[in-house]
């Protein structure tokens, strides 16, 4: 866990809040209900978040766990009793591990990936606030497989279409690099979806395996992934993610990302697999 994930828990607490707010308007006491379950979050987070300052590792499992409570409680203030919360694997196991979502009986339809999943890509390309222009278009492969009950929805090595949306160099004036990067379609197995992503955070690459030079210069990028490319390092120093997928360097550097960087993003709607868009 990083403390970029504290700041996004401490961010979904404060959206809860001012959405019990709204509830408490036309049902008080299922807003009392749900405030106190809230509060017991909240608590959660400040222990996550004073045990990451002392301890300086905390386990992404006790991340992943609080951060999907209070996503199931905000679906059920925003009335959406139907949510069952996204789950995803640590990118910074193998590439042999495997993201996932609930069972089929857990989705709200099956071919569904719920908005909240998280998947990590790989990008193809170098990105730099230095050279990167708006719309710019770029393109990253999951890095492992997306399952859910037991069948992989979208494997390793799957397409994903990024763009640029915003840059800032670091000039003179602001003297700070950032991006801010959104993703719009993803391609599995030959076909196209639209898809809403952004950015949670930049991990580096852990590099290649000794087995890598049984691989030939002409090998697929979803068979590179599957068996040669190692992990992650962990995040890349220097760089802070903001909201809205936001890449920020620290003061007085631009945002650098090497080909091979790992971008973890989260669905910011739900991708529906059963539907093509123009490829």
């Amino acid at each position: 866990m990083t403390s970029s994930d504290v700041s996004r828990l401490e961010q979904t607490v404060d959206q809860i809040s001012a959405d019990l707010n709204t509830l408490r308007q036309r049902d008080r006491a299922a807003a009392r209900s749900l405030q106190s379950e809230l509060t017991d979050l909240d608590e959660e987070v400040t222990y996550l978040k004073v045990k990451l300052r002392k301890e300086r590792v905390v386990p992404r499992v006790d991340y992943v766990d609080v951060r999907d409570r209070l996503e199931h409680l905000r679906a059920r203030v925003s009335g959406n009793e139907n949510y069952t919360g996204a789950y995803s694997s640590s990118s910074t196991s193998s590439s042999s591990s495997s993201n996932r979502v609930g069972t089929a009986s857990e989705q709200r339809a099956a071919g569904v990936v719920p908005s909240g999943t998280e998947l990590d890509l790989r990008l193809e390309q170098a990105l730099s606030s230095d050279t990167a222009r708006v719309e710019d278009r770029f393109e990253a492969t999951t890095a492992v497989d997306l399952r859910e009950n037991g069948r992989v929805l979208i494997p390793a090595g799957s397409r994903v279409r990024g763009v640029v949306t915003a840059v800032r160099d670091a000039g003179r004036v602001e003297r700070k690099g950032e991006l801010q990067l959104s993703f719009d379609q993803i391609t599995v197995n030959g076909r196209s979806y639209p898809m809403r992503a952004t950015v949670t955070e930049a991990l580096e690459a852990g590099g290649y395996r000794e087995d890598a030079g049984k691989i030939g210069a002409g090998a697929a990028v979803g068979a590179i992934l599957g068996g040669i490319l190692g992990g992650v390092k962990g995040a890349i120093t220097g760089i802070l993610i903001g909201g809205g997928g936001v890449v920020a360097a620290t003061e007085g550097e631009d945002v650098n990302l090497p080909a091979g960087t790992v971008l973890r993003v989260r669905l910011d709607q739900d991708l529906n697999l059963g539907r093509v868009t123009q490829r």
